[in-house]
Formats: C-alpha cells, structure tokens, sequence
C-alpha cells in the first residue's frame, strides 16, 4: 500500500480502539489484528464458544434485472439459477482465461428477485467494475458501501444471537438466509462465515452497527476477535485467502475448488473461460493446492518453498501455528505427481529442509450446522 493512501474505517472503528484493537492496515482499511486478551485466546475462545469480527470492510451489493441469475451464471461456474430462496452458495467470480479473480458469497432471499452479494475487501472495487462491465445491459449491480458486516462464530454463537433475534433464527441451518431483526436494527443474517465453526454473517446499516456489536458482546459467551485469529481460524478449516491461496494466475481446477462448479455448469458451460476449465477438468493440470502438515514444530510461511529429494516442486502459499490442532500447519501448490495424500515432501525454512506430509483439509473438522 502507498504509504500516502489514506486508510478507509469501518462503522466499528472508535468501538475497536475502545476496547484496546491493535490497529493495522488491511485492503485499505484500519481494522483491529487483535485485542488485548491475543490472538491465541481469541482464536481457542471461538472454537468454544463465540467470536464476534468486524467484516464491514467487504463488499456488499445487490444484483437486479429481468434475470440476474442467468446473467451472474456468465461470470461464475456456481449453479445460481438452482439456488433455492433462502439460500446462500459459494461462488468463483471467473476472468476469461477461466482463472480466479475472486471469491464470493450469493443468496437468493425470500420473495426478493436481486441477488445478495459479497465480496473480498482487497477486490470489491475491481470486483464490481468488472461484473458491471460484462453484464451491462443484462443486469444493475447496486454496491453498498453503506452497509456494515458483522460475523458471530462459534459453537454458542446461535444461542448468543437468538437472545437478540426476532423471528427466532436458531433453526436456521448452514448457508440459509433471511431478514430479520437484530437488537432491533433490519439485517440480512446467514448461517455461514470464514472460521470452520457455525456461526452468522449479520448485514446491516452502518448507523447500527455499533449499537448491535456491542448488544452482542454483552453476552457472556461472545468477545471481540481480530484479523490474527480469523486467518489461523480459517487456515484450520482449510479455506483459502484471497491473494495468497487463489488469485489470477491460478483456476478453480489447479486451486482444488471443483466442487464450486455446479454439475449443470460442468455439463453446459457458458460461463467466462469455461471450455479452459472444462479442458482442465477432464485432462488434468501440472499443479494443485493441497494440505501440508510439518512433521515437527516449527512453521513453514507463506513463500517457503516445497520440495521433494531435494527439488523444488511448489510453495507454501499460507502457513503458521494452528491452535486448535497444537501445531503447524499450511497450504500450497505442488506438481500435482506429489498431490496425493500421504506424500512426503520437504519444507524449505530458513535454509533447512523439514520433514513434512500432504494431508487432508480441513485441518481440524468442520462444527457447521447441517440439516
């Protein structure tokens, strides 16, 4: 980032210094990497009870027109025209050499015919030019900026929300979506996040965002977690971070993302670089991201290289200490010969070759709630 680039702030920002947030720059905005208590304590108090991050920065917008699912459907091999009312689905947002420029969220909400979209903060502005451009005249993408995103995840956060709630939304399952009201202010809440744990996405005005942040953690099962937590939450449940597991060198085939394309879309096609992905699809690529656990302590970072008898054949692409598995653990791209479970590889950390295995995500089991 430019060092003269002024920094953008989230609605949550005077709450975040209130409360002790070390600030950081992040995508463009100051947000809180962590709070007084640590990341460590921040990141074992999610996986037993409930967490609650500031997300405002992401990118929130509608999709109107005669048929925005079949006009999203060009840019993106998800299934969005069988998307259920009252659902949510994860989606690739697809350049036209068929590589990822993004990653997002998309809900149908009930009796509502735009579509509910959010996006990655570092790319929502070239996101939404991007969509608006290629599906101009098929449909009006609608950016609000005006809207926080708050995330309560965790084991008890339904029964931290539901005290607030109305209707009740504790018999929603994962990535079902509805309006409701939370303390009082109109939201959009969805059964989903980014940590591997059940939990809430709660969209709303801005003006109420502070207001609902701290009616919630004024439970006792809810405390405030920053940026450190969230990424060793979400490295645990392996899911990939924007700009370091996936970008626009990389296609949902080489990122190990096939089962965002829906089985109609792999049949039919249509959407942005699809005979390149279908190409991929049936006849393999040279590389793959995978799972990698180091044998001992140490951590291997992002950029360390991975090899095998001592020759290169990929890199780390995220890595660090896992405090819900006790350990290290990573992500990375390999040459999809040394893809396979079980594979011994060597991890390059300063100098050293350590002893490390291809092992299956997520890292530590998914606590969604399932139908």
């Amino acid at each position: 980032m430019d060092s003269s680039e002024t920094l953008r702030r989230t609605p949550l920002y005077a709450l975040h210094l209130e409360l002790g947030g070390k600030m950081v720059p992040f995508a463009g905005y100051e947000m809180p990497v962590q709070y007084p208590a640590g990341i460590l304590k921040e990141h074992l108090h999610t996986r037993e009870k409930a967490g609650l991050f500031d997300v405002s920065h992401m990118g929130q917008a509608f999709l109107a027109g005669g048929d925005p699912s079949a006009a999203l459907e060009r840019l993106t091999p998800a299934d969005v025209a069988g998307l259920k009312e009252g659902m949510q689905r994860y989606g690739l947002l697809l350049t036209h050499q068929g590589t990822i420029k993004d990653d997002f969220m998309f809900s149908r909400l009930a009796g509502e015919a735009p579509l509910y979209l959010v996006v990655n903060a570092g790319c929502k502005e070239g996101d939404f030019e991007y969509i608006a451009a290629q599906l101009k005249g098929l449909a009006t993408l609608t950016p609000r900026p005006d809207r926080a995103l708050l995330s309560l995840q965790g084991p008890l956060a339904a029964q931290a929300l539901a005290r607030h709630t109305r209707p009740d939304i504790s018999s929603l399952t994962f990535m079902q979506v509805v309006r409701c009201e939370v303390a009082g202010a109109r939201a959009i809440v969805s059964r989903t996040g980014y940590t591997g744990e059940d939990g809430f996405e709660i969209s709303l005005e801005g003006a109420d965002a502070e207001r609902v942040a701290r009616a919630l953690l004024g439970e006792p099962e809810v405390m405030p977690i920053g940026l450190g937590a969230r990424d060793s939450l979400r490295l645990e449940a392996g899911l990939c971070l924007y700009g370091h597991d996936m970008d626009e060198t990389v296609d949902p085939v080489e990122a190990n993302l096939v089962w965002s394309i829906g089985k109609r879309r792999k049949a039919e096609g249509g959407f942005a670089g699809a005979n390149i992905v279908l190409d991929k699809l049936l006849n393999g690529v040279a590389k793959k991201r995978v799972g990698i656990l180091p044998e001992g302590r140490a951590p291997a970072r992002e950029g360390s290289g991975i090899a095998v008898d001592g020759k290169i054949v990929g890199r780390v692409t995220s890595g660090g200490f896992g405090p819900s598995l006790n350990g290290p653990l990573a992500m990375g791209y390999v040459e999809s010969p040394f893809a396979a479970l079980g594979t011994k590889l060597e991890l390059m950390v300063r100098g050293k070759a350590l002893a490390a295995v291809v092992a299956p995500m997520p890292f530590v089991p998914h606590g969604y709630k399932r139908n």
